[in-house]
Order: C-alpha cells, then sequence, then structure tokens
C-alpha cells in the first residue's frame, strides 16, 4: 500500500473582494462555519446564498397564535425559518407537519431541523405538494389547530443558477419545482400555441406585451434561461417606444423579464391550480377555531386567497377573515428588500371562540 498522502486540494478562490457566482459563495452556503460574515450580509438588507428569510415572522407568529400541545401544518416548508419558531410554541408536546414538493431544498431543511434538535415526534415530513393537504389528516388526528402557507418560489430557489429560476444567471431552462414532474419551461415553449402562450402571459404575470413576446418565443427550442432571456430583451427593444429614454427602456425590460419567468413557472408547476384545491381543501383540514396564515407574492394569488376567505366566510366556514392583508413592516422592508410584494392574510374557523 502506498504511503503517499494525497495532494491537499485548496479551496477555489473568487477574484476581487466578493464573490460573483453562486458556487464561489462558500461563506454564504455555509451559515454555520461563517455566522459572523453572515450577519454582514444580513445587516446589509441581502440574502445569504442558499438561504431564505421567514418574512413576517413576528406577524405570523401573532395571527397563528400557536400555544403548546398543538397540531399544526407548514405547507410550504421552504428553507424552515417560520417552521423553527412555530415548532418552539408547540413543544414540548406538540406536532408542526411540514410539507413540500421541491425534493432537494425538503431534504436539506429536513437535515438542518433535525440537526437543531426536532425529532420525529414534533416535526413530521412529508414531500408533498399542499393540494394533498387531506392525505395528511388521519396522522394529524383529524385536524390542525393552524396552517400557514407562504407561496411562490424562495431565496434558495431563485439564487441557485442550477434551479433555472433567474435570469440574471445561465441555467437549464427549467422552472419546475419538481423537476421529475410535467414539462420544463423549454418544452412548454416548444409545444404551445401561441395563443395560449399570449393568455398565460397575460393571466399568470398582467403581461404588457404579451403579444410581442408570445410572437418571438412560442415554437422556440431554447434550452437556457439566459437564451430565453436575450430573446425577451430583443422582443422589448423592438417593441418599446424608440424615444423613450434609455433608464425607462431597462426597467421595463427587467420588468417583462420578471414577469415572463414568473407565468411560465406558474404554468409549469401548475401554481394557481394546486393553490385552488388546497384553499378547497383547507375548510376540512381545520379543528373549531383554527387559524390560517397564507402569504402570497402577486396578484393572481391574492386574489384567489382573498375570493376564498370571503366565500368561506359567508358561508359560515371561516368565523373571521382579514378585512385587509397585512404588508410587511417599513423596517423589514428596508432590511429584506425581497418582501416588498409580500401581501398576508388569515383567517379563523367557525366552531371555536372568537
Amino acid at each position: 500500500m502506498s504511503s503517499e498522502k494525497p495532494d491537499h486540494q485548496r479551496r477555489v478562490r473568487y477574484a476581487g473582494t466578493h464573490p460573483k457566482s453562486f458556487t464561489e459563495k462558500y461563506k454564504e452556503l455555509d451559515p454555520l462555519r461563517y455566522a459572523a460574515e453572515i450577519e454582514h450580509i444580513l445587516a446589509r438588507g441581502q440574502t445569504p446564498a442558499g438561504t431564505h428569510r421567514p418574512i413576517c415572522l413576528k406577524e405570523i407568529l401573532t395571527i397563528l397564535s400557536p400555544q403548546p400541545g398543538e397540531t399544526g401544518l407548514d405547507a410550504t416548508l421552504g428553507y424552515g425559518g417560520h417552521a423553527r419558531e412555530l415548532l418552539k410554541r408547540v413543544a414540548p408536546a406538540g406536532r408542526l407537519f411540514g410539507i413540500d414538493v421541491d425534493a432537494a431544498e425538503f431534504a436539506r431543511t429536513g437535515s438542518r431541523l433535525r440537526q437543531a434538535g426536532f425529532d420525529e415526534s414534533q416535526l413530521v415530513l412529508h414531500r408533498t405538494n399542499f393540494d394533498q393537504v387531506t392525505s395528511l389528516l388521519e396522522e394529524a388526528g383529524g385536524g390542525f389547530d393552524f396552517v400557514l402557507a407562504d407561496l411562490g418560489v424562495s431565496s434558495m430557489q431563485i439564487d441557485n443558477p442550477a434551479r433555472g429560476f433567474s435570469f440574471k444567471t445561465d441555467g437549464p431552462l427549467d422552472l419546475r419545482l419538481n423537476p421529475g414532474s410535467g414539462f420544463s419551461a423549454s418544452e412548454l415553449l416548444q409545444s404551445i400555441t401561441r395563443q395560449a402562450l399570449r393568455d398565460l402571459l397575460t393571466d399568470n404575470a398582467d403581461e404588457p406585451f404579451a403579444v410581442q413576446l408570445a410572437a418571438a418565443l412560442q415554437g422556440q427550442y431554447l434550452q437556457t434561461t439566459l437564451e430565453l432571456a436575450d430573446l425577451i430583451r430583443l422582443t422589448l427593444q423592438n417593441s418599446l417606444p424608440k424615444r423613450m429614454p434609455e433608464a425607462e427602456r431597462k426597467t421595463e425590460t427587467t420588468k417583462s423579464l420578471q414577469r415572463t419567468f414568473q407565468a411560465l413557472r406558474i404554468s409549469v408547476n401548475d401554481e394557481f391550480g394546486v393553490l385552488d384545491r388546497f384553499l378547497d381543501a383547507l375548510p376540512s383540514c381545520l379543528k373549531p377555531g383554527a387559524r390560517v396564515a397564507i402569504m402570497s407574492f402577486h396578484s393572481g394569488e391574492d386574489r384567489r386567497v382573498k375570493k376564498a376567505f370571503q366565500a368561506g366566510e359567508r358561508s359560515g366556514v371561516y368565523a373571521r377573515v382579514a378585512p385587509d392583508p397585512v404588508r410587511p413592516s417599513a423596517e423589514e422592508r428596508r432590511a429584506n428588500p425581497r418582501c416588498t410584494s409580500t401581501k398576508l392574510r388569515w383567517a379563523v374557523a367557525a366552531g371555536g371562540a372568537c
């Protein structure tokens, strides 16, 4: 047997004073080891790579009011920031069910929470989409005392180029939360009709240039996020008024990039369909007096939540619902600009003390 020791592998260093690519941000991706660096990043109002900052945490804890011994559901586990605080409040005899459709992030978050000391008797994990909430009822004892749903995608999904959620970095044009199910965004663009793509851009993102973008994108074989982004930019360059100032052109182009990626992501994940099915099933999953909090990030989501809660109040399913959405405080928006568009709505199930 050879006694030679393998050459020491030095960590790849990044050029300049700050890392640019996702993989170079090794300190941000290892928050337990580099806690001081993480604090500096948070203090700058930024989200460290590979992490997610729980939004409206104080407001959610007030609305849900988790009590020791209760059984709750985090229907979109994500990075686990909300779940960690909910678990503390239902201890020692309570339970929190945590579900998520994203296999990669679900495994990492489950591991972190287990390492934090939350065992199977406290945290029950199932990888599934939240429209399957009724499948948990028997294990949950017939219903939940509180339910949280944080809709949309999380920072750690958007920031990782390999996931293909952002137009800012190159990655596969996929946009699926569960890559093992359904069709990718690349496949969608190749198979969809022009009219259907126009309707998709309008319905999912209120895109004002839906007609022009549908004509340019439909039937195209695009494999990466940057290929799609470049074609969107070219389309907007030819569609925006020629006399528009350059700064305004850049702003409008960025908005269309955001809206188009959002619209395609919503479509390939059937996000509106999943949300509608969840909202329909939700009342049958609640104990009397149970509290529900749902966070949304664009008008299509918020409109569905608002109408479902209002319909439930009229029918007597809910005793009370939020008269207006709760928004992040000015302080939170300064500390975490990504939360600016958040709308939080709540409802209280009938049959309990109001």
